[in-house]
């Protein structure tokens, strides 16, 4: 069997896997944000907090810069281009085997309805 490792995508999904980082990522697509705004708005710590924004940084969903002592996060520059495109091709794999699933029901059905005829 062949494994293929995409450290990115692995990353980015473990990420996605808590409801906390998702409403993070919801949050900061309104507006860029404060890891103690972030705290408070989802009633955690900040040290809970960080946790999670450095999960989603470390997956590149997340961005962050510190001004004096204000750590801002903000959606990632990249966005989640490439867990988009990989959600794509395995949605197109799987439509191109439903149509052949299609095809061979059909095809069987029609074999069904002649072979009742005769």
């Amino acid at each position: 069997m062949v494994h293929y490792a995409d450290t990115r995508l692995d990353l980015s999904f473990a990420a996605l896997a808590d409801t906390t980082r998702r409403g993070v990522l919801e949050r900061l697509g309104r507006a860029d944000a404060s890891i103690t705004d972030l705290a408070e708005s989802f009633g955690m710590t900040l040290t809970g907090m960080k946790k999670h924004v450095g999960v989603l940084e470390k997956a590149g969903l997340v961005a962050t810069r510190k001004t004096g002592r204000v750590r801002t996060c903000s959606l990632g520059p990249d966005g989640m281009a490439a867990e988009a495109a990989w959600i794509d091709s395995r949605r197109r794999l799987w439509a191109a085997r439903f149509d052949g699933l299609d095809t061979i029901v059909a095809d069987l059905k029609r074999r069904e309805a002649h072979d009742d005829q005769q």
